[in-house]
């Protein structure tokens, strides 16, 4: 079962003072105060480059992401240049798509006696599934799949020169896809600057990538762990969406996220100066008590699931839907086509602050996977 590591903290007085950079910043912990300064952009904005992230990336990228790192009603215009791309999860092709590569993938575990899921299953999922969202090659899978798990981690190429060089060739040669469509796009009468264009290039490719990648090997991990879920699941395929969600709370991969207050703030008696942080706890909240009974425990048929794994409010994270999709299909492939997982080995992977210590996915996890059917 998740372990939470803000109970007593939340339970307290809703603050835990997370230093950072020389800012020692409150990260706000109850669903509610979590979701009301969600939608209060005035008071805790997103208009701050380089600081929504936590820790901040400076040293790691040279733009602004897009449009995370704006508010309205900049963020609404910026949003709406890509929103189209993020939607091609629901289209039937994409689907298709998904549905091949999870299979493919799975028959390849089949075939050997234990696969490593984060490096060899997980990570080409997303890298793969993401060339269909971009509407891209799906060779270039081979180089996001090269990058391993944390894209701003990269020996050799750096993702941006890789963006910049795709910027390039859809400028000269323009298509259906992506960055195509970031170079031929308009803003407020204006075209896009290759700045904004990197921004937006920057966040779709970082964004989405270990979230994806720990979503999946906790769900294997969970399934092998309790396979008495994987029972459940596979005796009632109408609520793999229920688990789905539930998946998503209890296994949120992103603890928290910044926000900058531009004048003096009291957030719960804690004195914010002006352009101090603050820091939305997303993973404390989807295990506030007061919202999800016994929230550390997995229940697949937990309903409501007010979960704020993709964010509320302004910001709701334009990726959901491609996420969703990879987790339906990945659920619904292990429900059909495996009759057991087994744990071989895993190595969690812990995020170490000074504030919290939590377990957020796994480093390592060697499974071996048995058929339903004969290969």
């Amino acid at each position: 079962m998740p372990k939470d590591p803000f109970r007593e903290a939340r339970q307290k007085d809703g603050i835990l003072k997370c230093p950072f950079q020389g800012e020692d910043i409150p990260m706000i912990l109850r669903h509610a105060d979590v979701r009301s300064a969600s939608k209060d952009w005035q008071t805790f904005s997103s208009d701050a480059p380089f600081r929504v992230p936590i820790p901040s990336e400076e040293e790691l990228r040279s733009v602004r992401q897009l449009p995370i790192e704006t508010n309205p009603p900049e963020h609404t215009g910026y949003r709406k240049i890509v929103e189209p791309f993020f939607k091609r999860a629901r289209q039937p092709d994409v689907i298709a798509k998904v549905q091949s590569l999870i299979n493919e993938l799975l028959d390849h575990a089949f075939s050997r006696d234990s696969i490593e899921i984060v490096n060899e299953f997980a990570l080409p999922i997303q890298s793969r599934a993401l060339t269909y969202l971009l509407n891209v090659p799906e060779s270039e899978a081979e180089i996001y799949t090269a990058w391993g798990i944390h894209v701003f981690h990269v020996e050799g190429t750096s993702l941006e020169d890789y963006l910049s060089s795709a910027l390039d060739k859809a400028a000269a040669n323009p298509g259906e896809d992506f960055f195509s469509a970031l170079t031929q796009a308009g803003y407020r009468g204006r075209p896009l600057s290759r700045e904004e264009m990197m921004g937006f290039a920057n966040l779709t490719f970082a964004g989405g990538r270990d979230t994806i990648i720990h979503t999946i090997s906790s769900i294997i991990h969970h399934l092998g762990t309790s396979p008495e879920d994987l029972e459940k699941l596979r005796a009632n395929p109408k609520g793999l969406a229920l688990a789905g969600e539930e998946f998503f709370r209890a296994f949120m991969p992103l603890t928290h996220i910044g926000r900058v207050c531009p004048v003096e703030t009291d957030v719960r008696g804690h004195t914010v100066p002006p352009n101090g942080r603050i820091s939305l706890g997303w993973a404390a909240a989807n295990f506030d008590e007061d919202v999800f009974e016994a929230p550390e425990e997995v229940r697949l048929d937990r309903k409501p699931n007010p979960h704020v794994s993709f964010g509320f409010g302004t910001h709701l994270c334009l990726g959901a839907p491609h996420a969703r999709l990879i987790v339906r299909e990945l659920l619904q492939a292990l429900t059909k086509e495996v009759s057991a997982i087994s744990i071989n080995k895993a190595t969690a992977h812990v995020e170490h602050q000074s504030a919290f210590i939590r377990d957020n996915g796994f480093d390592q996890l060697e499974v071996s996977l048995a058929a339903r059917k004969p290969r």
